[in-house]
């Protein structure tokens, strides 16, 4: 059986990964594509309770290497138990949000050691990487503005300060420009069904054959 795709959904707080991410679903799977549509951190049982350690409670509840391992404690799970597996099975796995995350956040936020990053990645992650990385920009004071109209408890990154959130922004379109086979920037700003036109258009672009 023929390996499944992996597309990652990535960007700052309020860029609508989750409302895209339930659309492309829908797509790919008009198009005949059985998806697995999941996220990060979360995903798995295990990676789930993790989650609550992570975006929920107060910004200063872990120093940003221990939230960097915590992390990577998910993902591991998430891969193990949900992505890989669903892969191996012809499945497109669609995860809002993966490892680029991780740099973006705790590396270009927090200031974490991307040296440290990376090596954890090699360790956790290996050679397990996107197909295609979708990165929806957007101003910064647009994404909170966006996020703050949300309810529930899994604020803690939200009400990270303003500064914080520019230097992710920067991280993630860095990450874009270091890999430009893998990562293509969307322009998140406009009308939800303007901007999933555009991610439907890049799947297309990468992944031509397969959609035929």
């Amino acid at each position: 059986m023929a390996r499944g795709r992996f597309i990652t959904l990535e960007g700052g707080e309020g860029a609508g990964k989750s409302t895209q991410g339930k659309r492309l679903a829908a797509w790919l799977e008009g198009r005949g594509r059985k998806v697995l549509l999941t996220r990060e951190p979360g995903g798995s049982p295990g990676a789930e309770e993790i989650r609550k350690l992570l975006v929920q409670g107060a910004t200063d509840r872990w120093d940003p290497i221990t939230e960097t391992l915590l992390h990577f404690a998910a993902r591991r799970d998430h891969l193990e138990r949900v992505i890989r597996p669903a892969l191996a099975q012809g499945q497109w796995v669609l995860s809002d949000r993966f490892a680029d995350s991780t740099l973006a956040y705790q590396g270009y936020g927090h200031g974490v050691d991307r040296g440290f990053i990376a090596a954890l990645e090699r360790a956790v992650v290996g050679t397990e990487r996107p197909d295609l990385t979708l990165i929806l920009d957007l101003p910064v004071a647009l994404g909170l503005k966006r996020a703050g109209g949300r309810r529930g408890p899994e604020t803690r990154y939200e009400e990270m300060a303003q500064a914080f959130h520019e230097r992710l922004r920067q991280g993630f379109l860095d990450i874009a420009r270091q890999d430009p086979q893998r990562c293509r920037v969307i322009d998140a700003a406009g009308a939800l069904e303007a901007v999933q036109a555009k991610l439907q258009a890049a799947i297309t672009e990468k992944f031509q054959a397969d959609l035929t």
